[in-house]
Parts: C-alpha cells; structure tokens; sequence
C-alpha cells in the first residue's frame, strides 16, 4: 500500500441473475498509486470498474471513497473519470468541443475561461493543441485516443478508472501510450485504477499488480512479487512471456521426477506427495543437466531466441542467449533447471 488507501472495496459482490460477476472483492488504492488489474476476458475487471463508478450497484460489500462510504452516491457525486477501449468520443465535433464537453456537465458552472483554461491545459499535457480544432472523425486512432484521455482529465476527478484504453492500438504507440500515462499519472498525483488483459502493460505500468479470475482476486502484490512469487499456476500462466513451464512430478530418492521418470530438480524434503513444478524459461540453462532433449521450434527474438524443446516427457520452452544462438530446430541439448527458482504447488 503507497500512503492511506484513497479508495477501499470491501467484501463487494455483484451479480447478474445468477451469474456471479464479482465474488468478494477486496481491494484497496493509494492516494498517488497506479494499480492495476489483470486478468482474462471475463474475469470481471470492466463489471469492477463500472461498481467504482456508480453504475453497477453491489449486492453485497461497501466502497469507501477518501473514508467516505458512496455506495449509494450517484455517478456524478462519486467524481470518478473513466476512459473506456472503444474512445467514445462524439465524431462530428471538433476535438475543443469533445475537450469541453464534460466541462459544461449541469453543476459544474465553470465560466468560460477556465474552461478554455482547462482545455489548454490538458491538450498541452498530451500534446494535442494542434488538433483543437480538428473534428474527431479526421482523427487517428492514437489521437483519438489521447483526446479520450484529455476528456478524462479536464475534469480533474479524484480517480481514473481505465478500461483497457491502449486495446486498439497498434504495438508501437501501445508502448508510447503506456509511458505516457505513467508520467501523467505520477504528474497529476491522482490514483488510477487500469484494467487490462495484457500482462506487458500490467508489469510495465503498475505500482501493484491484481490478478483477477472468475469475479475473485487471487493474488495481489507489486509486479515483481507476482511474477517471482506467485501464489499458484493460474497466477503463474497471467505473468510471464512465453509462460512459465508447469511440470507435474512427485518425490523420489532426493528428487522431484516427472511422470516420465526424469529427474528435473533436487527436493529440500519441504514438500511431499504430487505436486506441479513451476520453471520460468529464462531458468533453465541449455547445457550441465543430465537428460538430452530435441529442439523442435526455434523462435528468434533479437537478443534471444526462445526454444521449444521436447524434455523429459514433456514441452518446455527455454530462452538462449549470448553462446547458445546458434541452436537450431533438431539440435540435442542437455537442459539444466536452476533449483533457486523452482516454484511448487500441490497438485490441484
């Protein structure tokens, strides 16, 4: 937690019908935080963001806004900005009037120029000036995209609540875009809370990292913590590319062995019984174990290559660098796991 928690969910349910979209979400945001949340399609994170805005309402649970509680306060009284995926942004007015819109909401009675004031402001910010006057349909989509944001911070809420803003982006303005928002973030000192499918973005971007899955939260923690640590493989397969190697095995003579019978990785005798082993790729060396294994599919990535190779009964990818480049498809390796980041968990 970065300073007191400005936001606070506890205990928050929320149901269609019968299908359960959160399930007891508890989670807390810092005042100058970005956190954000992971998880699949589906997994509840836009149905999170919707109940922090006042357009779901939980059948269960309470919400805290700076100690409030606001549960049953309205959208508007909540002060939350929310950028969604899809821009939203009205084509045929000019990117000034889009700006200005949320500025000119009933009860804001902001004069004009403060309202040209804050527009300057935020398109200074973003570095859109040049486009005021332009309509939004003449716009690309990163421009548009910027102008969602400008909208979302003229209006200088309390929180920011993103919706996978950086979705429909191209790569490289996707990476441009996410540091972007970092700094701004960290500019304006006002917490966000960002929802994605895309781990890059939540290992980029977030202070704390939430992975969701089916309504629930199953791990929360900074980036590095749920990457090193994660508390079980569904988490470990969220974080990490190419995905982390799962492995069952179980205990024999000193050594955790797979189904095939391969010795992979000494047992400290902490554990017993069938468990599933963990392995990132970058922790497994190409060369000092004891079982050879062929290389099926190389994969080049620049400075690496990324291998998959068909060991001990199974597929395992593994990274090369510096001296093991040359490795090609049907080349033998001899692949040695690193036992100080093995990760076990009982078996399911």
């Amino acid at each position: 937690m970065h300073g007191d928690a400005f936001l606070k969910l506890e205990n928050v349910s929320v149901a269609y019908g019968r299908v359960q979209a959160l399930r007891k979400v508890s989670l807390d945001i810092g005042g100058d935080e970005l956190v954000v949340v992971l998880g699949p399609t589906g997994a509840g994170k836009t149905t999170l963001l919707r109940t922090i805005a006042g357009l779901e309402t939980p059948h269960e649970g309470r919400i805290a806004m700076g100690r409030q509680d606001i549960v049953r306060d309205s959208p508007a009284a909540r002060d939350v900005a929310i950028v969604f995926q899809d821009f939203s942004l009205y084509p045929n007015w000019t990117v000034r009037a889009n700006l200005e819109f949320p500025l000119r909401a009933p009860g804001r009675r902001l004069t004009q120029d403060e309202i040209d004031r804050r527009v300057a402001w935020a398109a200074g910010i973003l570095k859109i000036e040049h486009l005021l006057d332009r309509r939004s349909v003449r716009l690309s989509g990163g421009e548009m995209q910027r102008v969602a944001i400008g909208r979302a911070i003229v209006r200088r809420p309390r929180i920011f609540l993103m919706d996978e803003p950086l979705t429909n982006l191209d790569a490289k303005l996707r990476e441009a875009l996410r540091v972007e928002l970092v700094c701004l973030r960290r500019e304006l000192k006002t917490p966000m809370l960002f929802v994605t499918h895309d781990q890059v973005e939540a290992l980029s971007m977030g202070d704390r990292v939430v992975v969701l899955s089916e309504g629930r939260i199953l791990q929360a923690g900074t980036p590095r913590e749920i990457y090193d640590r994660p508390v079980s493989p569904v988490v470990a397969r969220q974080i990490g590319q190419p995905a982390i190697n799962l492995l069952p095995v179980r205990l024999a003579d000193g050594w955790w062995v797979t189904a095939s019978g391969v010795p992979v990785a000494p047992a400290d005798g902490a554990a017993d019984g069938e468990m599933i082993l963990g392995i990132r790729p970058e922790h497994i060396s190409t060369a000092g174990g004891n079982h050879a294994a062929t290389v099926r599919v190389v994969e080049n990535m620049g400075p690496m290559k990324i291998l998959l190779a068909d060991w001990a009964g199974t597929d395992v990818h593994i990274i090369a660098s510096g001296g093991n480049m040359g490795i090609c498809p049907g080349d033998v390796i001899y692949p040695k796991i690193d036992a100080n980041h093995v990760l076990l968990w009982p078996k399911e």
